[in-house]
């Protein structure tokens, strides 16, 4: 049992979707935040809420693709609140159109702030989180890093990533005072296809269309996926899993390791018609 009542939280993501209700859910149990994200001004909304429930939150405004900012965010922390004991690694960000489509510029942006991010900001903390009598790593993987659909190849490349990555430092840590869970959520009704980037060799409206259809199938709420997020926290779930798509998911790529998306492309909707194939326009 991981108790997060007057621990120090380090969020990233927090100004909006999962990060935000996070940030919500944890200062009601009296948890302290270091709340982490590139806007300004809608993470200064979020913290100020924070701060109505009676804890200490700092704001750290950065590009998570920033190295120079992560590796000094640790010491901007502690200098605010003299340690950490929760690090959630939340913020990311999407890429549309099938892998010839995309540029390796866009491939590398993508993996700078989906799986570099974590990796950075686990390493730059880790000595601080081995500290503490009881600390927690949670990173956020996605559906997309329990089964590959076609027309998000940097995704899943990044959420794969981000769960291998999290798995094995798990075992590492094994024995230690430092739990590790890796989320894998489903559909959770977040900015993120919104603001999806839509590489130039997409159709604008082609590609509008495309965002607007995946963001028909995003039926989980931010703050039931970040309850979700906070239960498994406190039991040190070293896996959970978001939304009955994300579980159904799951269960079928488990049954059919090879062969999943010959059964899950029937249940793809209206977002399969869009992928086409490589030397397509």
């Amino acid at each position: 049992m991981f108790i997060v009542k007057g621990g120090v939280a380090v969020v990233t993501g927090a100004a909006s979707g999962i990060g935000a209700a996070l940030a919500d859910q944890l200062a009601g149990k009296g948890c302290g935040l270091a709340l982490c994200d590139r806007n300004a001004e809608q993470l200064a909304g979020v913290a100020a809420a924070a701060r109505a429930k009676g804890v200490k939150v700092s704001e750290h405004v950065f590009d998570v693709a920033d190295r120079g900012a992560l590796e000094a965010l640790p010491a901007a922390v502690l200098a605010e609140h003299g340690r950490v004991s929760l690090l959630i690694n939340n913020a990311g960000v999407a890429l549309m159109g099938r892998f010839d489509q995309v540029s390796l510029a866009d491939f590398e942006w993508l993996m700078d702030i989906n799986f570099w991010g974590p990796v950075r900001l686990t390493h730059a903390f880790l000595p601080h989180l081995l500290a503490q009598p009881a600390a927690h790593i949670v990173n956020l993987s996605s559906v997309f890093g329990l089964f590959a659909p076609p027309g998000q190849a940097p995704y899943v490349a990044s959420k794969f990533g981000v769960r291998g990555f999290s798995e094995s430092l798990r075992h590492e840590l094994e024995g230690t005072s430092v739990g590790l869970t890796v989320v894998h959520p489903g559909g959770v009704r977040t900015a993120i296809a919104a603001s999806a980037r839509i590489p130039g060799s997409i159709d604008a409206g082609l590609g509008k269309e495309a965002t607007q259809a995946f963001d028909k199938m995003l039926r989980t709420s931010a703050p039931s996926a970040a309850a979700t997020i906070i239960r498994g926290i406190e039991r040190r779930s070293p896996r959970v899993l978001i939304g009955a798509d994300a579980k159904a998911g799951d269960f079928v790529q488990r049954l059919l390791p090879s062969r999943y998306w010959g059964l899950m492309k029937t249940q793809a909707g209206p977002m399969e018609k869009f992928v086409g194939k490589p030397g397509q326009a």
